[in-house]
């Protein structure tokens, strides 16, 4: 076990890129909190993980809300005794042309990708500054590092998570929390299902433009982000990792 008795609070742990974190960081030892508006989700994944021995508990909540993240922080003291690690994955996609983008679909993707990262890393950074320990990890994404057409929101919001990771890192460095960022290309969950069911995205082509030619399972992901929150990273920090098979590195058409 990489992560004997961590702390860990995981936002939009119920289903797909979250959940598979979630399982990742219970068999590594970890005690986790699952941190999702998901009420039924959140108790599945938590039944689930408890029948195989793993100590999960959850809080159903907006990260959005000020108010909520302030409980769910409060809760992860009471239960888990603290916080050790922080991961900022809630977020939603947002794929519109520009001169479609409402200001209803703008603010909601800034809020939940952006505004529901900074709240929660500013609540859990509260936290590790003062028992000077802790790492927080944002979920960027490939669309926070190069950009796309009718993404603008996403693309936006996803580099602003990007940048705070590094901002954090050097403010927060000197008291021994760390902060990265990771930027996974797609990932095969419900949320691409979704695209692909809208015609927003062509799985066939994005394979053929990918170097290793797969897409990301949510365990590639899952398992770089414990590597991150694991002793072995201990200098690393200030730095956006992709996870995409190449798919950022091909520039060739």
């Amino acid at each position: 076990m990489r992560l004997p008795a961590q702390r860990v609070l995981i936002t939009g742990g119920a289903s797909g890129l979250g959940r598979a974190m979630v399982e990742a960081f219970a068999r590594e030892g970890a005690r986790v909190m699952i941190f999702d508006q998901d009420g039924r989700g959140c108790e599945e994944t938590r039944a689930s993980l408890r029948q195989q021995g793993h100590e999960v508990f959850s809080f159903v909540g907006s990260v959005t809300d000020a108010a909520s993240v302030e409980q769910a922080f409060a809760q992860a003291d009471e239960l888990l005794g603290g916080l050790d690690v922080l991961i900022n994955n809630a977020g939603i996609s947002s794929n519109y042309p520009s001169l479609e983008l409402t200001d209803e679909l703008w603010d909601r993707a800034i809020d939940i990708n952006l505004r529901g990262s900074f709240l929660c890393a500013r609540a859990a950074g509260r936290r590790m500054v003062a028992q000077r320990s802790g790492h927080i990890l944002n979920v960027s994404s490939i669309y926070g590092l190069v950009a796309a057409p009718e993404r603008l929101a996403y693309c936006v919001s996803k580099a602003g998570v990007a940048m705070m990771a590094k901002v954090l890192a050097s403010e927060w460095g000197e008291c021994g929390v760390r902060v990265n960022a990771i930027a996974p290309g797609y990932v095969q969950t419900p949320l691409i299902d979704d695209l692909v069911a809208r015609g927003r995205i062509d799985l066939d082509r994005l394979r053929a433009r990918t170097p290793l030619k797969r897409l990301n399972d949510p365990s590639d992901v899952a398992e770089l982000a414990v590597f991150l929150s694991s002793p072995a990273c201990r200098n690393v920090t200030g730095q956006v990792i992709a996870v995409d098979g190449g798919w950022t590195a091909y520039g060739y058409l």
